[in-house]
């Protein structure tokens, strides 16, 4: 039954048979759930599930609905109104969104503070916004592999270039770069997004020596470790975690 059917869809898809092409196919789906070694089909049902037509001679054919995302995919992280500042000022004007908590924001220096977005355990990487406060440096460090960088409010650059990254920017830096990250004085607040891939090394900035690196696994316990502190809750960091 399993080679007739196929015969006859090889058959149909030649003489371009479309509406007996797709009554076919319908019919052919409870076979192929038998002989598939991945056993029976399996759609979720709720909001991530979509209908899905297809154009015929004769009108739309109703197909089965199609999942977002497939089995035991992970979920999405949605963080309504994560920045309110700098370019986006007035999105939010007559929101029902909440005032964001200030201690989501952790420090990390006297200037210097992040706030996670996403925690990619599973592939090495993650993104937060660096907000600096006051002017400040992020000390020489070396990128094995590429940032992504967004600025969102404020000013910044790095020493060892001549550009400056003003609100609206986006910036490249290409795996190998070695640089200190420089925010003025008279800048009262930065605010950026990093997606960071890999470690960032720091580095003497004289004779090249390690001094330390930072990753997703200690950015992860930094914030753990804030939370925790703060009345947050530790495990509050486990919803940026992929």
């Amino acid at each position: 039954m399993y080679d007739e059917k196929i015969s006859s869809i090889s058959l149909l898809v030649k003489t371009k048979n479309m509406s007996a092409l797709l009554r076919l196919v319908l019919a052919f789906l409870p076979l192929a759930q038998q002989v598939s070694s991945f056993g029976p089909l399996s759609i979720r049902s709720g909001p991530r599930i979509r209908t899905t037509f297809i154009s015929t001679r004769q009108g739309e054919a109703l197909l089965a609905p199609l999942p977002a995302a497939p089995e035991g995919a992970l979920s999405d992280i949605v963080i309504p109104s994560v920045f309110t500042g700098g370019v986006f000022a007035n999105a939010n004007i007559g929101s029902d969104e909440e005032d964001e908590d200030p201690r989501v924001w952790v420090p990390q220096t006297d200037c210097l503070s992040f706030r996670p977005l996403c925690f990619c355990v599973s592939q090495g990487y993650y993104v937060n916004l660096l907000k600096f406060q006051g002017g400040g440096v992020l000390g020489c460090h070396r990128h094995p592999s590429p940032v992504h960088a967004l600025t969102l409010k404020g000013s910044w650059g790095y020493k060892e270039h001549d550009w400056n990254a003003k609100a609206g920017t986006y910036v490249f830096e290409p795996p190998g770069e070695t640089h200190s990250l420089i925010v003025d004085e008279d800048c009262d607040e930065m605010v950026a997004m990093f997606h960071v891939t890999g470690a960032l090394i720091y580095v003497d900035p004289d004779s090249g020596d390690v001094t330390g690196y930072d990753d997703v696994f200690t950015k992860l316990e930094k914030a753990r470790d804030w939370y925790e502190q703060c009345g947050l809750g530790r495990e509050y960091a486990e919803q940026f975690i992929r």
